[in-house]
């Protein structure tokens, strides 16, 4: 079997498991595929959280995503991975030690574990119109827009789905612009801490 078709049916799997439990998505989902554009075309990136990132995303690598850059974070960091004509694969961790003990990574990977998506981020054009449009059907959104009118990147979590009374998954949306494909760190930590459900 050829790696992109396996990349394929490998992501198929988890964005299936992720939409069967994240309502929201569910809901994007459904308003796609009346357009007939389905989900999978505006996923931006996906985002696992781990308690090792080389581990987890040794998987991706050998079907051909590469390492891009390392964000980091005061008790967390990230690494982004990418495969061109692919979301981008973010994947997260704590910080060993004390630096990561504050953290919710750990309890929410102790919890949910790290085969499943924490989120996705759907990419959308104009983000108070699909936040609005989403809403209408709802959808409630976690927190304000991070990231300024005209900026390089806006992005709004979901609240978090609730499982067992732990926060566990959320969309994103995220709308880009003038060919930004990168993640700024001052907004990736305030949207992590958006979906920490508190």
């Amino acid at each position: 079997m050829d790696t992109n078709r396996e990349l394929d049916e490998l992501l198929e799997r988890m964005v299936a498991d992720y939409l069967s439990r994240n309502s929201a998505a569910t809901q994007l989902k459904k308003m796609l595929d009346e357009a007939g554009v389905g989900f999978y075309p505006v996923m931006d990136h996906v985002t696992l959280r781990t308690l090792d990132i080389d581990r987890r995303a040794r998987p991706f690598m050998s079907l051909g995503y590469t390492y891009d850059e390392t964000l980091e974070y005061d008790d967390w960091y990230a690494k982004v991975y990418r495969k061109t004509g692919y979301p981008a694969l973010f994947v997260d961790q704590a910080y060993p030690g004390e630096r990561g003990r504050s953290s919710i990574i750990p309890g929410w990977v102790n919890t949910f574990g790290d085969e499943t998506f924490h989120h996705i981020a759907a990419r959308v054009e104009d983000i108070e119109k699909a936040i609005d449009r989403l809403k209408n059907k709802g959808v409630v959104f976690a927190g304000k827009i991070v990231g300024g009118a005209g900026g390089p990147l806006r992005q709004i979590f979901s609240t978090p789905e609730m499982v067992n009374g732990q926060p566990f998954s959320v969309l994103e949306l995220a709308e880009r612009h003038r060919g930004y494909q990168g993640f700024m760190p001052p907004q990736a930590d305030s949207l992590m801490k958006s979906s920490a459900g508190r």
